[in-house]
């Protein structure tokens, strides 16, 4: 019966292998169409690290609040504090509390427009002469990667910038076991609604796709395939059996023993 099971996941194996490569159709893919610079837009509950500078450093003082961090210091086995730049949480209606300028709108922003917007904020509170320098970062751009790849985890993106074969990339890439052509991304929007879309590794148009760039926080997920399925499957049953073969012996050496006295 083993034996039997094993034949079948191997016939079963070499029956899959033509969906194991990635860009199948690559020479029939239109390039043009993938011309596309793309830019990460502010969400809900980004964590945003935002800077002034000025020609003058006292001028950008009070844009550029700073918060006290624990530093352990082992030589002196004592803790110090070091300042550290505030960040900013964007809350559920997209707005962030700014120095001077208050409540500010960034949700749906890419970073450029972000920092054009505090830029025409800040510019009453400097002198005329001055040509301040803003820039704005999200500091908490991560995406999840689970199921049949080598390195499942969470990846911190440090560019804001990330593509499907990037991050299965991060995470080792797939297993032979994972499903190629089914791979799901799960991604909440702004209003924390949630989607589930289904991408196709093995088509090579998938770089024109809309889901070819991750978003924060986006998750991917594959699953395996039936190989992997039927190879736990007949793993269990091996177990099983000779547990039970294990319990007939001792049951028959019980008896043997019981009516040999």
């Amino acid at each position: 019966m083993f034996v039997l099971a094993t034949a079948v996941v191997l016939l079963t194996g070499c029956g899959s292998t033509k969906n194991v490569a990635y860009f199948q159709n690559a020479q029939t893919v239109n390039l043009d169409a993938s011309k596309v610079l793309y830019d990460a837009r502010i969400m809900p509950k980004d964590v945003l690290s935002i800077t002034v500078n000025t020609s003058d450093p006292e001028a950008a003082v009070p844009f550029n609040l700073t918060v006290a961090t624990a530093q352990s210091v082992s030589i002196r086995t004592t803790s110090t504090t070091q300042a550290a730049l505030q960040s900013y949480i964007v809350d559920n209606e997209g707005n962030i509390d700014f120095p001077l300028v208050g409540k500010l709108h960034v949700a749906g922003l890419t970073k450029n427009e972000a920092e054009q917007l505090v830029l025409s904020k800040i510019k009453p509170f400097l002198s005329d002469t001055e040509i301040p320098i803003v820039t704005v970062r999200m500091i908490n751009y991560k995406i999840s990667v689970i199921g049949e790849v080598n390195r499942p985890g969470m990846f911190t993106v440090a560019n804001e910038k990330i593509n499907i074969l990037e991050a299965l990339a991060q995470a080792g890439d797939l297993t032979i076991y994972g499903v190629r052509d089914k791979v799901q991304l799960i991604r909440e929007d702004a209003t924390g609604k949630k989607e589930i879309h289904i991408l196709n590794l093995n088509d090579a148009n998938i770089i024109n796709s809309p889901y070819y760039y991750l978003q924060q926080n986006d998750i991917i997920y594959v699953e395996p395939n039936k190989v992997k399925s039927q190879n736990s499957s007949v793993g269990s049953m091996t177990t099983l059996w000779f547990s039970a073969t294990s319990i007939l012996i001792s049951l028959t050496s019980l008896l043997y023993n019981i009516l040999k006295k």
